[in-house]
């Protein structure tokens, strides 16, 4: 039996610096418990600080703008959630993947780069004598555990109230496999599981607290390294679209464990004794010591206990990624097709036919689809977003291909009329879309950050939607609006930002609603429905997209999935 010998290593003293009028210790002269860094250090320090420093604050106007207009005692979970989820602009359009191609999306690393390693130069010349950046250092972590910290507890949320990626709708459930592309399919399959999107979302809100201490920051590093290691890979195989943001936290973990690994190589490789000795300042004066507990507690304030209470609100009431409104309970379920009229003209089944339709699904929610061998634009998009009108949000539609049709429905109950829109735009708005909507969404508020409908890690840019000419705007909407329904129809309808529970109302919403009611090109249908035979049968007669003349029958199918739907459902329908 063989014996492992150490070297053990004689103790250094407990490193306590004495305190100056600022009320804390800076680090004391190199002494032979302090050896200054070597010019290598130096110099990369010098460029590290700089670089660090523009990846962890916000240089986006509307960050800024969204910070100063949250309201706090109405709030929705995207006012923190946009605090948390930033990445560095420098006041450029686009979000941190609408990026240059040829460089992925990295482009703002390397402008940050550059204006560092300027920094850098300039820095070298000016401080040459300077042995040690200590409290540069201590606080250069300190600012990025944060940044790192409050961004992934931002996202680990998403997952652990698991909105982010949703269980597939019914007409997602009845579309074809090979319609979907690499992304939807990975999306679906984590939401088929939603416990263990749960349990992805506890692994990066854990990591976030980690960071949150300094001794523990290693730790939250790791795990915050590895977690998000592997979403870069998964966006890279999947052309998920996210990975620079992904990206982004990797980044901010591998800076963190730096300062560890030294010590790692010693304990695990070289197996000797090891006792980490790291710079942290002592403070002396009561106003600095109330002033770091505070901001640290208002930290865990606003993002564990008031983000905790907000996703709870989304996730049971106002899902991001679903319709929040209820759909009409009584025609909920999949059909096929058992009769289709066109002008009078009845259509027998074909699976060729590019006009009639195929099956069709009203979902629990307000969205209706029908299937018809007909191709339409596909939308590369993950269907996230701040969207916070049902008919933006595109989860449905998203990532698939074929001829699967989602249209968003108000429903006039007296008259039992649905009036539905796609929620796919026609004409120059489908053509333009994504474009038109962040040049639209900038001048407006005067941000960067997009208000729906971007590839984003969680959907998953956003801002205030605060400003502009809304009142030109809801002028225009309204005028639009009543050109199809009529202001009876209207009253009946009723306010779309009411129809949630009122717990989950809120400023953001209100504004969000107003911001996104404008006058848009889109396929419509009004159609009246009827049930009979129990509602084992539902007609549906009127003006389809095309002002054809349409009857349609639908026979109910109760179709037993292999799949089941877990307990642990978005909203409440």
């Amino acid at each position: 039996m063989s014996t492992t010998s150490f070297t053990v290593a004689p103790a250094p003293d407990t490193l306590i610096a004495p305190a100056t009028r600022s009320g804390y210790a800076p680090p004391t002269k190199a002494t032979a418990n302090r050896q200054p860094w070597k010019p290598w250090q130096r110099v990369l320090f010098r460029v590290a600080f700089p670089f660090f420093v523009l990846m962890s604050l916000p240089s986006d106007l509307g960050w800024y703008k969204n910070l100063f207009t949250i309201d706090w005692l109405h709030g929705h979970y995207r006012d923190v959630y946009d605090i948390a989820r930033f990445s560095p602009t420098f006041f450029l359009r686009g979000g941190a993947e609408d990026g240059t191609p040829a460089l992925l999306g990295y482009d703002k690393w390397f402008i940050a780069l550059g204006i560092s390693l300027v920094i850098g130069l300039i820095w070298t010349l000016l401080s040459r004598k300077k042995e040690e950046y200590e409290v540069l250092y201590y606080w250069l972590r300190v600012i990025v555990r944060f940044r790192a910290g409050i961004g992934i507890i931002g996202f680990g949320f998403t997952k652990v109230f698991p909105t982010q990626m949703p269980y597939p709708s019914l007409g997602l459930l009845n579309s074809d496999f090979g319609d979907m592309t690499a992304q939807k399919i990975f999306w679906l399959q984590i939401g088929i599981v939603p416990w263990y999107q749960v349990f992805t979302g506890v692994v990066e809100v854990l990591a976030g607290a980690m960071l949150f201490f300094r001794r523990t920051t290693f730790l939250g590093a790791a795990l915050l390294l590895g977690a998000l290691g592997d979403i870069v890979f998964v966006n890279f195989a999947y052309d998920g679209g996210v990975h620079v943001y992904s990206s982004y936290f990797v980044l901010l973990a591998a800076f963190l464990m730096v300062q560890d690994i030294p010590n790692l190589y010693n304990l695990l490789i070289r197996e000797q004794y090891t006792v980490p000795q790291h710079y942290y300042p002592t403070f002396r004066e009561n106003w600095l010591r109330f002033t770091r507990l505070g901001l640290k507690v208002a930290t865990f304030g606003i993002f564990l206990g008031y983000l905790t209470y907000l996703e709870y609100l989304n996730f049971t009431f106002d899902p991001y990624k679903q319709p929040a409104q209820k759909g009409i309970a009584e025609l909920r379920g999949l059909y096929n097709v058992a009769e289709f009229r066109l002008n009078g003209q009845v259509l027998p089944y074909s699976p060729l036919d590019s006009v009639r339709w195929q099956q069709a699904t009203f979902e629990k929610w307000t969205s209706f689809t029908y299937k018809v061998n007909r191709p339409h634009k596909l939308d590369l998009s993950n269907g996230g977003g701040a969207a916070m009108r049902d008919i933006n949000r595109t989860f449905e539609t998203t990532g698939l291909a074929g001829g699967q049709r989602v249209f968003y429905y108000d429903a006039d109950p007296q008259t039992r009329t649905l009036y539905l829109q796609s929620k796919v735009r026609t004409g120059k708005d489908e053509r333009g879309r994504r474009r038109e909507q962040e040049k639209a969404t900038a001048q407006v508020r005067g941000s960067s950050i997009p208000a729906s409908h971007s590839n984003g890690y969680g959907g998953d840019y956003g801002g205030s939607y605060v400003g502009g000419k809304e009142a030109q705007q809801q002028a225009q909407y309204q005028a639009s609006l009543a050109s199809w329904i009529s202001l009876e129809a209207q009253d009946r309808i009723g306010d779309e930002t009411q129809k949630i529970d009122a717990r989950a109302l809120s400023t953001r919403r209100q504004r969000g609603i107003k911001a996104e009611q404008k006058p848009e090109q889109r396929d419509r249908m009004t159609l009246t429905y009827r049930t009979t035979d129990g509602g084992r049968h539902v007609v549906l007669r009127g003006l389809n997209e095309w002002k054809d003349s349409l009857y349609v029958v639908l026979e109910r199918v109760d179709r037993k999935y292999t799949l089941s739907e877990s307990t642990l459902s978005a909203g409440q329908y």
